[in-house]
């Protein structure tokens, strides 16, 4: 078991979040970037998608009551086991006792936490991801407990660091596909659309990402149809929305573009103020 010393700031358990359940209502929810998520898991001898903890912003703290084998990944917010410095993006030795705790953000938003085996909290809809009217909780708790696999614990190799994909933090621009509605703009929104840069607003979590510049819109509401996550929304207003993890399952605003799975991965990575641009590929 884990217990939660400090929760941190929106940390809670995903992988990579619920399918065939989109007809009920229920968002696919899952970590924000599966690339890292998946590499810490990797790293560890895991599925990609077993579950992790997903930390935003600011670390938490946990103690350990058992011993494993744990890989961190994603944003860099200064992993600590017993206040000693640790490496991230390879396995590290876990004693029973031992406290994990993180300080100073150096790059990135959101970081990940695989433990070796996964985690085991409980199954709803066929994932554990913890998303509010689906699961008991939406984030984890001080004094949570959190269960993990103890039969799993063998020998890692740990001289080996990986080299990691640094897209995710340092690239500025979204690859994109035509959106359902992409061809209902005209040739000069178009233009605009592909070749403006747009600033990320305050108002960014995993349901969705606004930017802060608005667009000349003329299209009128669509039938409510279909979203998922990267689909790029365009308001009444002319602002552009990109629908993240937790995003609603249909909506009525023109689709008029859909991000690649890499880009979504590389926008959860992004803070306010951050500036991106899209790039159109071919289906």
């Amino acid at each position: 078991m884990i217990k939660v010393l400090k929760p941190g700031f929106y940390s809670s358990i995903q992988d990579f979040g619920r399918f065939n359940c989109q007809q009920y209502g229920v968002p696919y929810s899952g970590v924000m970037d599966r690339y890292s998520a998946g590499l810490a898991n990797v790293i560890l001898g895991n599925a990609p998608d077993l579950a992790v903890i997903e930390m935003t912003v600011l670390g938490l703290t946990l103690q350990f009551e058992c011993n494993t084998f744990i890989c961190i990944t994603g944003a860099d917010i200064s992993p600590k086991i017993n206040n000693e410095n640790i490496q991230q993006n390879k396995p590290v030795e876990i004693n029973k006792g031992d406290v994990l705790s993180f300080g100073r953000l150096k790059k990135g938003v959101r970081g990940y936490l695989a433990v070796l085996g996964g985690i085991l909290s409980e199954e709803v809809l066929g994932s554990r991801s913890m998303y509010k009217g689906v699961t008991e909780q939406s984030v984890l708790l001080k004094n949570d407990y959190i269960k993990i696999d103890v039969n799993n614990l063998f020998s890692i190799k740990k001289n080996s660091l990986i080299k990691v994909k640094i897209d995710n933090f340092k690239g500025n621009v979204l690859e994109v596909f035509k959106g359902p509605e992409f061809d209902l703009l005209t040739p000069e929104q178009q233009s605009v659309l592909m070749s403006s840069k747009y600033t990320i607003s305050k108002n960014n979590s995993r349901m969705a990402y606004q930017f802060e510049e608005s667009f000349e819109n003329n299209l009128e509401p669509i039938i409510t149809s279909p979203v998922l996550p990267g689909t790029v929304q365009l308001t009444p207003s002319g602002q552009l929305i990109v629908l993240m993890r937790d995003c609603q399952t249909t909506g009525g605003y023109p689709r008029v573009l859909q991000l690649k799975e890499s880009s979504i991965n590389c926008l959860s990575q992004k803070f306010t103020g951050d500036k991106m641009q899209f790039k159109m590929l071919e289906y």
